[in-house]
């Protein structure tokens, strides 16, 4: 069982007086910011002054900092740019200034634990990872509420490493839920298959799948739509709740029927197989070599990857339904998928 931490287990005092500089105000680096802030903390953003998130850090009130000024005077580095982007803001912006005693922090353990950034002997390394998109961990913390994380340590130069992770994650609001001790190792390799076999990947094949079998036997896109995505939200919401059982007491007998006898027909032991290999290949660093050398090739292919599958039908039929859903939030989910904007990346040099 993993060690779990909570309020009375932090020390908020640990980081007074300390300087914590946020690099990146994307989703996650806008909600930690202003958590940290709201709590008490001195906290500065590091961002390039022109940047349409510079701007908005500092309409949030946030100090904003060129990137490398940022590095100098803070305590504590946190880095909240994306993946692909940490080894060279790593390199021009906080190498520098990384001094011993300083505390060198992520919400990712990818670029340590695959060692695009190598940091020196003398400074903390730790993780702290919330579980949750970052507008929600900012709601839950304005509701008095927090959202689990983990935390994990990489080097303890100080010796009180783990006393400043979990004063930041106390800062966050993540102590009021609940802080689960990891490692970057697991936490990396985790959160990697997580995404590509069941949450992301797994779970968008299955879709387009189920999808494609329907319309090629002749039922209607839309029918298909409605029973193969559409409803998914319904489901991930009661297993959300309550877990599998949950969700088998408040579907049909018939619905549970079909699950406990027909699920493993469509997702059995060759995906369970695919499964392991891609698991594989995250360990032993074949997916990590591959998404470094195609952001180092340009990006060209995740590019054609992404415009294939804004062009594929459940995306066109889906715009179109939800064009009729008014009560959808914000009603952006009307938007046709190449018109709909990708959040700006958290990162503090140019895309």
């Amino acid at each position: 069982m993993a060690t779990i931490f909570y309020e009375h287990d932090a020390n908020p005092n640990a980081l007074k007086g300390k300087t914590i500089a946020i690099l990146g105000y994307g989703s996650q680096g806008h909600a930690q910011a202003q958590n940290l802030r709201d709590s008490g903390y001195k906290v500065i953003v590091g961002l390039e002054p022109d940047r349409p998130s510079a701007q908005q850090a500092r309409a949030d009130g946030m100090l904003v900092v060129a990137p490398g000024e940022a590095a100098k005077r803070a305590d504590w580095i946190h880095v909240l740019t994306p993946d692909e982007t940490q080894a060279q803001v790593y390199e021009q912006y906080i190498k520098p200034y990384l001094h011993p005693g300083k505390i060198l922090g992520f919400s990712h353990g990818f670029s340590i634990h695959f060692k695009t950034i190598a940091p020196p002997g003398d400074v903390d390394v730790v993780m702290i990872a919330p579980k949750s998109p970052g507008h929600l961990l900012r709601r839950v913390y304005t509701e008095g509420r927090g959202v689990p994380s983990l935390i994990a340590i990489q080097q303890d130069s100080s010796q009180r490493a783990h006393e400043y992770a979990l004063a930041y994650a106390h800062g966050i609001g993540s102590t009021r839920a609940g802080v689960l001790q990891t490692t970057f190792k697991e936490e990396t390799e985790s959160d990697l298959f997580g995404e590509q076999a069941v949450l992301c990947g797994g779970l968008t094949s299955l879709i387009k799948k189920g999808f494609e079998t329907l319309v090629e036997a002749g039922y209607a896109p839309e029918i298909a739509y409605f029973e193969c995505l559409h409803e998914m939200k319904l489901i991930v919401d009661l297993i959300y709740e309550g877990g599998l059982s949950r969700m088998r007491y408040s579907i049909s007998n018939t619905a549970e029927y079909g699950d406990l006898t027909r699920g493993e027909q469509v997702v059995g032991d060759p995906t369970r197989a695919a499964m392991k290999k891609t698991l594989a290949d995250i360990q032993d660093g074949t997916f990590a070599r591959e998404w470094i050398k195609e952001n180092k090739d340009g990006g060209y292919h995740f590019a054609e990857l992404r415009e294939k599958e804004q062009q594929h039908p459940i995306e066109i039929v889906g715009a179109q339904l939800r064009g009729m859903m008014s009560w959808l939030p914000g009603r952006e989910a009307a938007k046709k998928p190449a018109e709909a904007p990708k959040p700006e990346p958290e990162q503090v040099v140019n895309a």
